[in-house]
């Protein structure tokens, strides 16, 4: 249903995660009985979790202790550890770095160029770890590296940027765009992208021949795309409407792609609502880079935050609250949701009756604005459990 904006402008109304609440349904099941794993190509993981391509969170060592915790990280191949031998001192100085210095510092950083040699490299020493490996790049940089990274034997190749479509267009002959369809359905791994927000371009990027595409324009807690660009979707939304897109695919093709929710989880209950709404996995970050093994020492920031013109993300304090296992697995120490992430995704796919992800995506949802809010006045006031 529209909206009316104004004479001359109506639209859909959207939801986040905030504004909507799982129901339980008739029956209840034992936690134990509970399924949360994930398969896709070859690959089958015990989380139905892939850690953002983002400094602060994932480098060669977390990718592997991600991994050996039954998740997928996803090494940004345009970040620190590609354009630096070793990029701890950069670690460093960004952690100590003021907050009115840190974008401008940042992109002196950054500027450093791309080291070809490492790009190899890095995916070599995740393989070394004994898990899957999976990287990401911008379209801009993706044939440029197609090769080495086939040669390097990485498993799972991520094209990601703010918004990525399977129509860019330039009139400027010296920089056409990357074919989507054409790289995916030649390229010898499976390949992710996104992201996306909209029924329209997930299922166009569905029809590339992507394994999985990612959900979210600008929910991260470290992006700024919102208000530097005016875009997005909430995400319960964009969700849903790529679940719709997806379901079109299906019956069009015969082929099932994966939705990926990317971006604005914070608690269990935000990736239980997210799966709900319709996705297969979730792509997480800030709650990783609070990690005690994280490498951004605390600090998360984006994959655009350092973009040498128009900066769309920030560096925030996330904080070092537990380590990796206890986020993702527990056991937790915390009453906030905050921790033990997926052990909360089972418990709400047993309270609410489902055995499966993908029937936990069939739950029913609804819109409730006083979620957060009804008789919490007690914890708001004095900020503890659901008021912090």
């Amino acid at each position: 249903m529209e909206v009316e904006i104004g004479i001359g402008k109506s639209g859909r109304r959207a939801y986040g995660f905030d504004d909507i609440a799982i129901v339980p349904s008739r029956r209840t099941r034992d936690p134990e009985d509970i399924d949360i794993s994930w398969t896709f190509d070859a690959f089958t993981f015990d989380l139905p979790l892939m850690a953002s391509a983002m400094d602060g969170v994932v480098s060669p060592r977390t990718a592997i202790d991600i991994g050996r915790l039954g998740g997928l990280a996803c090494l940004n191949l345009e970040g620190l550890w590609t354009r630096y031998e070793d990029p701890e001192t950069c670690y460093e100085e960004i952690a100590a770095l003021e907050p009115e210095k840190a974008t401008r510092r940042m992109q002196e950083i950054y500027d450093e160029p791309i080291k070809d040699e490492l790009v190899g490299r890095r995916i070599e020493e995740m393989r070394e770890g004994g898990i899957v490996t999976c990287a990401s790049l911008t379209p801009q940089r993706v044939e440029r590296y197609a090769r080495t990274l086939l040669e390097a034997e990485l498993d799972v190749l991520v094209i990601q940027g703010t918004v990525v479509s399977a129509e860019h267009v330039s009139k400027d002959a010296a920089r056409q765009p990357l074919n989507l369809k054409k790289f995916i359905r030649e390229y010898e791994i499976p390949v992710i992208v996104g992201g996306c927000a909209s029924y329209s371009t997930a299922l166009h990027l569905m029809r590339t021949g992507a394994i999985g595409i990612l959900v979210g324009v600008g929910p991260g807690h470290a992006c700024t795309s919102r208000g530097v660009l005016g875009i997005g979707v909430p995400q319960a939304t964009a969700i849903a409407d790529a679940a719709g897109a997806r379901i079109r695919h299906l019956d069009e093709t015969g082929v099932y792609v994966h939705v990926i929710a990317d971006g604005g989880m914070r608690t269990g209950g935000d990736v239980a609502k997210a799966i709900a709404c319709g996705a297969d996995a979730v792509m997480i970050g800030s709650p990783l880079a609070g990690a005690y093994e994280a490498p951004g020492r605390g600090y998360h920031w984006g994959m655009a935050t350092f973009h040498p013109t128009l900066p769309r993300g920030a560096r925030v304090y996330a904080g070092k609250k537990a380590s990796l296992a206890e986020i993702l697995t527990g056991p937790a120490h915390e009453n906030d949701g905050t921790l033990n992430l997926f052990g909360a995704l089972r418990t709400s796919m047993a309270t609410t009756g489902y055995e499966t992800v993908k029937e936990f995506q069939k739950a029913e949802v609804m819109v409730a604005p006083s979620l957060q809010t009804e008789g919490k006045a007690l914890q708001r006031s004095q900020g503890v459990g659901m008021g912090r």
